[in-house]
């Protein structure tokens, strides 16, 4: 096996020979497991290799032109566009196909490295056109089962054997770092492919232990939800406190994987003398990777220590409002399944958008022109690919094609097609600000009838969230599209400004980029204003059932009015549930963890093997926390509902017994207000 190039990109300037050194050259470089080699394939499909197979004694992956691979398509496509044949050896020399042919020797090593269908009855011409045969061979050095040139670096000089540049086979001399630069963006498709190819295999190994993960999250946060319904005061300070002792192991481990590499042999080398690995498990070797996420959870755990001791009575108020939620929730538990319907009609939105894009994309005529390597006065070109090889340009230029090149068009339609475009994301932005409103005013609606029910539940409807979900669509169904719309223009607006600032990045106005920064933070800034105006005004809407700009003047003087106990109260309760989320998340991904990495004696033999352990760890923690914050968001729509109904309960009523508070005993005893003629319990 030969020694690694020092040239090649991502190997970490790794000269012994490829397994030697497993924490700096990655997995592309090392022989691995013989029973996991992923075999390359040809232009044809076929694995270069591959025991029963026609290639079976060709192991090795040849490219006829790899400086095609520096295209930039080939970051978009993973595949180099030139002919790729799998052979039984590298070249050994330096060779054109012009030299060769005629001479049976030179001819007959060459065919090794031509398609099998090579006619060598053809003119030299002739091949080459119809890439039978590469227009030359390099000298090259088989690595991870491809053929790169063997490219040397000689007192900071590239240099192909003693040349710095050489013939292309068609009477033209290139550079030789256009051979490097082909090679690197063939190094990043192998890489890529390899990795896609293992996190595929860890996924398909793993994807129902992944689902079990899922389930224990769902499962999980629906426990969480009902224990707070009966223990809502114990249940915050333990999570609190589980939350710390988390972070806490969390430090700890880090801090003894730290401590365990001390000494090891390239275990010191830094994050920037690394540089970008494509296998992640290289950066767990690294002192300073662990140090690194020492001092991270140490800020966090300190962080929210503070947070915990200027608000511990203001923890105090928040538990009400939780408690009061809670058995909100307890008597519409339906609710915890709406999110499902939010989601299914969002992905119809979504389906919407993308089907009209791509047919409004694909609506154009396709664009076809003349391709051509060397200098030809038809470059550039329109052609017609039925009529292109009987046409001049292939007389004159034999090396030409005529390929597809985009859809476009000449016609008013075709002008105009940005603007369709342009709709159909005003329209996918009104349609999913209308999903998400629809969600929200259903909501509240519910749990606005638990509130205003004198004697709770008896006075609420047999069926509250059904019925909020019928009076949205029957009478409010004006109100949220308005809402939606006003949203919806912000959020086209803040798109077209980051189109225009993608387009002027290379502008020298300095003023123009001063001026666009400002206006994406003020519009930054009004979205998250308008919605969070919507959002009680769609409360209000489903209190009253009044018009969109009545319920947001009402919502927002009355928060106005209350605004120390909506920063108090209400970011509190965020607080809250957000460590709620991470006590979910961080307990799941620990046992997902644990799991994965063989660490758990009981179930050992039970984890599937893995070649980056961190895909399915890191699927069940973002799972894990889609499940969990699609829980909270309605225990938060329940919460506001319940502060704004508070609010408006504390203003209109007084406790008399023409206007009895509405508010729970529990609350009631907490604020020291009574009813007349009742006395709380």
């Amino acid at each position: 096996m030969p020694r690694v190039p020092p040239l090649w990109k991502g190997c970490g300037g790794c000269s012994d020979p490829p397994g030697s050194n497993p924490i700096l050259c990655p997995p592309a470089w090392t022989h691995g497991d013989p029973r996991k080699v992923i075999h390359p394939t040809d232009s044809r499909g076929q694995f270069c290799g591959q025991q029963g197979t026609p290639n079976e004694k060709k192991p090795f992956l040849f490219y006829f032109d790899i400086v095609k691979c520096a295209s930039p398509l080939v970051l978009l496509e993973f595949q180099c566009p030139t002919t790729q044949i799998c052979v039984s050896k590298c070249p050994d020399r330096y060779l054109t196909y012009l030299t060769a042919h005629g001479v049976p020797g030179e001819l007959g090593y060459y065919r090794n490295f031509c398609v099998p269908t090579f006619d060598p009855r053809k003119g030299p011409i002739e091949v080459l056109k119809d890439r039978e045969c590469p227009a030359m061979l390099i000298p090259s050095t088989p690595l991870a089962r491809r053929c790169f040139p063997a490219i040397q670096a000689k007192k900071g000089v590239i240099m192909v054997g003693n040349e710095t540049t050489y013939d292309d086979g068609r009477g033209h001399r290139r550079n030789v770092t256009e051979l490097l630069e082909g090679a690197k963006k063939a190094n990043v498709v192998l890489e890529t492919r390899q990795l896609a190819m293992k996190i595929f295999e860890d996924y398909t190994v793993s994807w129902y232990w992944i689902i079990i993960g899922l389930v224990i999250a769902m499962v999980a946060s629906l426990i969480f939800i009902v224990l707070l319904r009966f223990l809502a005061g114990i249940m915050v300070w333990v999570m609190i406190v589980m939350v710390i002792l988390v972070l806490g192991y969390g430090i700890f481990h880090c801090y003894m994987e730290y401590a365990k590499l001390k000494g090891e042999a390239g275990s010191d080398v830094s994050l920037a003398d690394l540089g970008f690995q494509t296998d992640l498990r290289v950066y767990l070797h690294l002192r300073q990777t662990w140090l690194a996420f020492l001092i991270i959870l140490c800020v966090v755990e300190l962080v929210i220590v503070l947070l915990l001791i200027f608000l511990r009575k203001r923890i105090l108020i928040a538990i009400a409002l939780i408690k009061e939620a809670s058995r909100a929730v307890g008597h519409v538990m339906s609710s915890l399944l709406f999110p499902l319907c939010t989601f299914f009609l969002l992905c119809l939105c979504i389906a919407y958008w993308a089907s009209t894009a791509v047919f409004l994309s694909t609506s154009n005529e396709a664009v076809y022109k003349v391709f051509n390597e060397s200098a030809c006065p038809f470059s550039g070109q329109t052609c017609r690919p039925e009529t292109f090889n009987t046409s001049n340009v292939t007389k004159l230029c034999p090396d030409a094609q005529c390929l597809f090149a985009f859809y476009g068009g000449e016609t008013a339609y075709h002008k105009y097609l940005i603007v369709l475009q342009f709709f159909n994301v005003f329209m996918f932005f009104w349609l999913a600000n209308f999903v998400i409103a629809l969600g929200q005013v259903t909501l509240a609606g519910a749990f606005a009838s638990y509130y205003w029910a004198f004697k709770k539940p008896d006075d609420m409807p047999a069926f509250p969230l059904f019925s909020a979900f019928g009076r949205a669509l029957r009478y409010h169904t004006g109100s949220l599209a308005f809402g939606a719309l006003v949203l919806a223009i912000v959020q086209v607006i803040r798109v077209t400004l980051e189109y225009l600032d993608h387009r002027l990045k290379a502008a020298e106005n300095k003023f123009a980029k001063f001026l666009l920064s400002c206006l994406k933070c003020c519009f930054w800034c009004l979205e998250k204003f308008i919605k969070f105006l919507n959002r009680n005004a769609y409360i209000m809407i489903a209190i009253y059932g009044t018009n969109f700009c009545t319920s947001a003047r009402n919502a927002f003087f009355l928060l106005m009015r209350n605004i120390i106990r909506v920063a108090v109260l209400d970011k509190v309760t965020d607080f809250l549930f957000f460590l709620g989320k991470l006590l979910i998340v961080g307990s799941v991904g620990i046992l997902a963890f644990f799991f994965f990495t063989q660490r758990i004696k009981l179930v050992q033999d039970t984890a599937p093997p893995l070649n980056y352990y961190w895909v399915p760890i890191l699927t069940v923690i973002v799972g894990s926390y889609l499940i969990a914050h699609g829980f909270f968001s309605v225990y938060g729509m329940c919460v506001d509902t319940l502060f704004l109904c508070f609010l408006e309960d504390l203003e209109r009523n007084d406790g008399s017994a023409e206007k009895p508070y509405f508010m729970s005993p529990d609350l009631r005893k907490l604020l020291k207000k009574t009813n007349a003629g009742q006395a709380d319990a």
